[in-house]
């Protein structure tokens, strides 16, 4: 049977042309949505205006809203409204807070301790490496990691986070039906399987540039806190960093090399005052979470470990390399190898290795 209170919230999120702002403007002259459907056209016209009051008296879009209440029927699926219990405490202190959302997997994840992990889709070796460990770090600490699903830092900090003890939420911005980006569907699955997704767009709402932002000020209003691991300065992680702090969340950032372009816009929210972060633990301190302990991997032989010193943590060629050592090419590059297949090195291009901490 078809739930008339939750097919009035459906209908009222279709309404075309009527935004968050205007929801909520009728939720609170009105009380519940069959209240602004029943409510005759020269009422909603004094609260949303004329156009907006013919919308909302033409617009039934039946099929739609069947479509949705089918879907929250399926196991696993659920679709929260403002009106409920579940719907998360921490995007009610949002000035917008969705009027609905729809969740696939564990909604009770969205009540937990949560920090943000964001940065490039296109991320150094080092970046990913970072985002990984951070994640599994935090997840193991109890923590729930919270992104957006891209490629690059996203991706690698959604996968760090089922590696760990917690998990993950990814917030889309498309329709919770879209496999957006196609190369994460699978991790998508992954996360609906054993974690949560979340999006506040209709059922096939397909990715437009326009969504991000939008997504981007869930992701920052679900959790505590944001980390940003690499940006450069027009990325849109910064965008979730700075509607984090106008949120009252804390921002933390990762610095990097002053020759990567990555790393500028790390570098520009630490000068805004971001907390620098080293290790997880810097973020645990100042969150005041407890993080379990684990068994730390074995260091590589003493002269792999001096090669990694002679390395740094900016790229290097193999000839660089042997003028800081005093090694010979093939030395170096049977050591670069086997510090390659152990996950120490990534090999760049232009004959270049950086090293993975």
């Amino acid at each position: 049977m078809e739930d008339p209170s939750l097919a009035a919230w459906i209908r009222l999120s279709l309404v075309p042309g009527l935004g968050g702002q205007a929801q909520r403007r009728l939720l609170s002259e009105f009380g519940l949505p069959s209240h602004v459907f029943a409510a005759d056209r020269a009422a909603l016209a004094r609260c949303v205006g004329d156009e907006l009051a013919s919308r909302i008296a033409a617009n039934e879009a039946a099929a739609d809203v069947a479509a949705a209440i089918r879907w929250a029927e399926a196991p696993g699926h659920t679709i929260l409204t403002l009106a409920d219990p579940e719907y998360p405490r921490r995007l009610l202190e949002l000035p917008d807070p969705p009027t609905l959302l729809y969740v696939h997997g564990r909604t009770e994840l969205l009540a937990r301790d949560a920090l943000a992990i964001v940065g490039s889709r296109n991320a150094t070796p080092q970046g990913l490496a970072n985002a990984t460990s951070f994640a599994r770090a935090f997840s193991d600490a109890g923590l729930t990691i919270v992104s957006g699903l891209a490629l690059g830092v996203d991706a690698a900090a959604h996968r760090g986070a089922l590696e760990g003890d917690g998990s993950t939420v990814a917030v889309l911005g498309s329709g919770i039906d879209v496999h957006y980006p196609p190369r994460n569907a699978d991790l998508q699955r992954a996360i609906a399987a054993r974690g949560a997704l979340v999006s506040e767009f209709a059922l096939g709402t397909p990715p437009a540039a326009g969504n991000f932002p939008r997504r981007n000020r869930l992701i920052s209003g679900l959790a505590r806190g944001v980390l940003v691991v690499e940006a450069a300065l027009d990325s849109g992680s910064l965008i979730t960093a700075r509607l984090a702090a106008d949120q009252g969340r804390d921002v933390f950032a990762i610095p990097g090399s002053i020759h990567s372009p990555l790393a500028k816009g790390c570098h520009a929210l630490l000068k805004e005052g971001a907390k620098l972060v080293e290790s997880a633990q810097d973020v645990l301190d100042e969150l005041r979470v407890t993080a379990s302990t684990r068994t730390s991997p074995q260091s590589p032989p003493a002269e792999e470990h001096e090669l990694l010193d002679h390395l740094g943590h900016d790229p290097c060629n193999v000839d660089t390399l042997c003028q800081r050592s005093g090694l010979t090419p093939d030395t170096v590059s049977a050591m670069l190898l086997r510090l390659e297949l152990e996950g120490k090195v990534a090999r760049l291009p232009g004959g270049r290795y950086q090293r993975i901490a």
